[in-house]
């Protein structure tokens, strides 16, 4: 190849020509691949400047492989970083409670120790029909089919156990 064919992309309107019959191809081929439309249009102008910027190593004939590749790989690139921050994100959430006020964590276990001793405290029927409904998700009428009391008992037990807890906790 000839030195003038290299610098052919160089050129300025030859660049500009080539751009505008290979931008949107582009971006549509990076948006069909990856799905996200601003992220697409930004790798295809990404792939664009730099090719501009090699311009001079890069003959007309591959210039179109050379920007797919750039901007397949610059895409692929940014998808592995963003897995690597969601990685992050999920693996250090946790950080985020010991940023909390200790003050608050403070209340926080004080009043969990309030409400499992209030829970202790409660006759058995109301602790059983209490925490088959608040733990366990059951509704009335299954702890009453397990008990075999009726569904008013079992209103009337997590009724009195709501009114025991909160006069014990003072809410």
């Amino acid at each position: 190849m000839s030195t003038a064919s290299l610098s052919e992309v160089c050129k300025e309107s030859v660049f500009s020509t080539f751009f505008k019959n290979h931008a949107k191809p582009l971006r549509n081929f990076l948006l069909y691949k990856y799905g996200n439309e601003d992220q697409a249009e930004d790798m295809a102008q990404e792939a664009f400047i730099k090719l501009w910027q090699n311009c001079a190593s890069v003959p007309l004939e591959k210039a179109k492989s050379y920007l797919y590749t750039i901007a397949n790989n610059s895409s692929l690139n940014q998808i592995a970083h963003q897995k690597v921050v969601l990685n992050y994100e999920n693996n250090f959430s946790g950080m985020d409670r010991t940023n909390q006020n200790p003050e608050y964590l403070l209340e926080e276990k004080e009043f969990k120790s309030k409400l499992l001793n209030a829970i202790e405290n409660l006759n058995e029927t109301q602790r059983v029909a209490f925490l088959m409904h608040r733990i366990d998700g059951k509704k009335y009428s299954e702890i009453a089919e397990e008990l075999a009391i009726s569904v008013k008992a079992v209103e009337k037990r997590i009724h009195l156990a709501l009114v025991q807890l909160r006069k014990e906790i003072n809410i």
